[in-house]
C-alpha cells in the first residue's frame, strides 16, 4: 500500500471494502491551541471511539476503475460524548464505495465527553478543516474538488450545520491548507439534532439530502424545520420522513423495517440524479 506523507499520515491495513485506507491528521502539530494534547491516545470499543485529541479523517477509497471523483466526509453521531464510528462511519463506506464514492470518516473533538476541554465550535473547526484537507489533496486522492460533500448523523449533523452556516472568520490559520475553501458542494443530514439549524438558509447553501423517522423523539423536528427553510430559500433539497424507525438506525443494517433497510438506496439515487456519481 502506498504511504502518503502530508502533515501526519499513518497507513493502516487494507479494508476488504476499499482499495486503500489512510488515517490523515487534520493538523501537522495537533489541533491549534491544543497541540500538547495531540499524543493523548484515543479510546475505542466495538462500535464507538472517543478521546479525540488529534482530529483526523480516515479515507476509504473506491477501486480506481469505479471512482467517480465524488467524496463524502462523514461525521458520526454520538451526542458529542462519543463517535458511533462503525455504524455511522465505516458502514457508509460499505454503501458508497461500490458506487465509486470516496468516504472520509472524520474523528472530530467531543464537547460533551467527561472532562473535555473542547466546545462544539472546535468540532465545527474540525469539519471545516476536513473539507479543506480533502480538497487540497483532491488530485492525490482521486477526488474531484467540486464534488465533496459533508454527511452527518445526529450530533454529527449538528456539526455539519455549524460548519456550513457558522462563521470561520476567527478560525486559526496555520498553513496553506487554510486558504482552501472549506465549503462542501452538497450536504447529507441523517436525523440531525437541533443545534446549528440556522434562522435562515442562505440562497447559496449547498444542496441537501435530509432524512429521519417521524417517531424519533430526539431528531424529527429539526429536519422538518430545515425543509421549510430550504424551500423558502429555493435551495434544492430532497426530504424523507419515514413513519417509524426511531433514532440512530444508522445505515439500516440492523433493523427489521423494510423502509429503513432501503433508505441508503434513496441516497444513492439522489447522488446519481444530481450528477455527483457521474464518472469523469
Amino acid at each position: 500500500m502506498r504511504r502518503i506523507v502530508l502533515a501526519a499520515v499513518v497507513a493502516l491495513a487494507l479494508p476488504a471494502i476499499a482499495e486503500a485506507q489512510q488515517r490523515v491528521a487534520l493538523w501537522p502539530n495537533g489541533a491549534p491551541g491544543f497541540e500538547a494534547r495531540k499524543a493523548i491516545p484515543e479510546q475505542a470499543a466495538e462500535y464507538w471511539a472517543k478521546s479525540i485529541n488529534d482530529p483526523s479523517v480516515t479515507a476509504y477509497l473506491p477501486p480506481a476503475d469505479k471512482a467517480t471523483g465524488a467524496a463524502v466526509i462523514v461525521l458520526p453521531g454520538g451526542g458529542h460524548k462519543m463517535l458511533v464510528i462503525h455504524p455511522e462511519g465505516t458502514d457508509v463506506a460499505k454503501v458508497l464505495n461500490p458506487m465509486g464514492v470516496a468516504v472520509f470518516v472524520l474523528k472530530y473533538r467531543l464537547s460533551q465527553e467527561e472532562g473535555s476541554p473542547y466546545t462544539i465550535d472546535h468540532a465545527r473547526q474540525d469539519a471545516v478543516r476536513a473539507v479543506r484537507v480533502v480538497r487540497s489533496r483532491a488530485a492525490e486522492l482521486g477526488v474531484d474538488p467540486n464534488k465533496i460533500g459533508l454527511m452527518g448523523f445526529s450530533g454529527g449533523g449538528e456539526v455539519v450545520d455549524l460548519a456550513i452556516y457558522g462563521s470561520t472568520a476567527k478560525d486559526p490559520k496555520v498553513d496553506t491548507v487554510d486558504a482552501v475553501s472549506g465549503r462542501p458542494d452538497f450536504q447529507v443530514l441523517i436525523y440531525p439534532g437541533p443545534v446549528g439549524v440556522p434562522d435562515k438558509i442562505p440562497a447559496d447553501a449547498p444542496p441537501a439530502f435530509i432524512l429521519a423517522a417521524d417517531d424519533d423523539d430526539c431528531c424529527s423536528i429539526p429536519p422538518v424545520e430545515l425543509l421549510s427553510k430550504f424551500r423558502a430559500a429555493k435551495v434544492p433539497v430532497e426530504f424523507h420522513l419515514f413513519q417509524s424507525g426511531g433514532h440512530a438506525f444508522n445505515m439500516g443494517f440492523r433493523t427489521d423495517k423494510a423502509a429503513i433497510k432501503a433508505w441508503p438506496d434513496r441516497l444513492r439515487d439522489w447522488l446519481a440524479d444530481n450528477g455527483w456519481t457521474t464518472k469523469r
